[in-house]
């Protein structure tokens, strides 16, 4: 990268050539006189041939546009007179804001092609006025040519640097930005931190009428999350696939899950209806993330505050996303599963004795006793329709009854104990 102020030997070089012809430092003031026109047909070719420039809504792009094709005419003079180096601060103001307004490089780029062709035209035309009667023509020209195509070339090379570079500090800063947030509104927050709720409030996100819902995934081998760029690209998947849903979305990777905030409208004013829920807005688009993710979403919220506990229900929800079901919504958890997925640690210690001994005979038995526990209760405790569904005989059922009826000395022909057997069955 060339700095401010440094020499460039082929620059140099290049102008030391026309030197030798006797263009330079005469060349220099006949541009001089003309650069106020040299200027206006640069504008003039800029304007015409690259559109974004003229479809840009940012009333400081045409005047800075101006002004900078000014100060290329203004170095162009001063290099070809007596100066021994290249004054390029300019290119890299110039790459650093159009970078922080996002106006495209590939635009700019074809800006300085059309200012290498204005330039060496003009140049050429200068030199060849300028030049003795001694100088060879094609000589001057060739020199002239290499003088403007160093230019070119260094003014490029500098415009894309900066740009890239300023693009990547500015992404790196909204990447802080959106993690503090992310993490703000995940872990919980006072409504008395000012530092908080001027942070919320910069971002939008105490506005009312809004709901927020939260979104957890994570691949189908959790051992993938452990690459950041594979978390990162699944982060992407999921935005982009809430890019049709009219929403906005807060994501970020935390313990090896990405996280989505989602929030919207629900409803646009306090005289309409509220709008259907957001997570069942949300729903039919994350299915179109592809088959090795799971997700997990959480109820709608009303507020910011209530985030921290979306994020639980959006990890439990993902919990029991399985391949077979890969987004799963809280709401759709059955109501037994969450209660056992909520009692499963704190009651492991008050598990029956019996349990073991149970959970060894199903295993034995291929599965068939709990099977037949839950198909039984699923046919409404009739033994004949839980038969026809195992395609087994009646008395084949009153025979698994009573072997667990022997290794727990519960009749699972009964309710209670029905209940019961299911309940620390589906705990194990």
């Amino acid at each position: 990268m060339m700095s401010d102020q440094t020499d460039s030997a082929d620059l140099v070089a290049a102008s030391d050539a026309l030197r030798a012809y006797g263009v330079v430092p005469g060349v220099a003031e006949t541009l001089s006189t003309s650069s106020a026109a040299i200027s206006r047909e640069l504008y003039a070719v800029v304007t015409d041939e690259v559109s974004a420039y003229t479809e840009s809504g940012n009333p400081d792009v045409l005047p800075e546009l101006q002004q900078h094709l000014a100060r290329h005419v203004d170095e162009v003079c001063r290099l070809l007179g007596d100066s021994r180096s290249a004054d390029l601060g300019f290119v890299r103001e110039h790459a650093q804001r159009r970078a922080s307004q996002k106006f495209p490089l590939d635009a700019i780029l074809h800006a300085y092609r059309c200012v290498h062709r204005v330039l060496s035209r003009w140049t050429r035309d200068a030199a060849l006025a300028t030049a003795d009667d001694s100088a060879h023509v094609r000589r001057v020209v060739a020199a002239v040519t290499a003088f403007t195509i160093e230019y070119a070339g260094a003014i490029g090379t500098l415009i894309t640097s900066e740009y890239v570079a300023h693009t990547r500090l500015l992404a790196e800063a909204e990447g802080d930005r959106r993690m503090e947030l992310l993490n703000l509104l995940l872990s919980g927050y006072d409504e008395s931190n000012r530092h908080a709720a001027q942070l919320l409030r910069r971002a939008g996100y105490l506005e009312q009428r809004q709901s927020y819902c939260v979104v957890a995934a994570r691949s189908v081998d959790p051992r993938e999350m452990e690459s950041a760029a594979r978390a990162q690209r699944m982060a992407e998947a999921l935005s982009q696939s809430l890019n049709a849903a009219a929403v906005r979305t807060l994501v970020g990777v935390r313990d090896n899950l990405v996280i989505l905030v989602v929030s919207g409208t629900r409803r646009l004013s306090g005289w309409t209806a509220q709008q259907s829920s957001l997570a069942d807005r949300v729903y039919p688009h994350l299915r179109k993330v592809g088959p090795a993710a799971l997700i997990g979403m959480s109820n709608d919220v009303p507020s910011t505050s209530h985030i921290p506990r979306a994020a639980t229900e959006a990890r439990l929800a993902l919990d029991f996303a399985t391949v077979a079901e890969r987004v799963m919504l809280y709401s759709h958890i059955p109501f037994r599963q969450m209660l056992v997925s909520h009692a499963r640690d704190s009651i492991e210690s008050a598990l029956p004795a019996w349990l073991p001994d149970f959970i060894a005979a199903d295993r034995k038995a291929r599965g068939s006793l709990s099977k037949t526990l839950r198909t039984y209760a699923d046919s409404d405790m009739n033994v004949l329709r839980t038969a026809k569904v195992l395609a087994v005989h009646p008395n084949t059922i009153y025979a698994r009854m009573q072997r667990i009826n022997d290794i727990t000395g519960r009749n699972a022909l009964g309710y209670h104990a029905l209940t019961e057997l299911l309940l620390a069955a589906d705990c194990a």
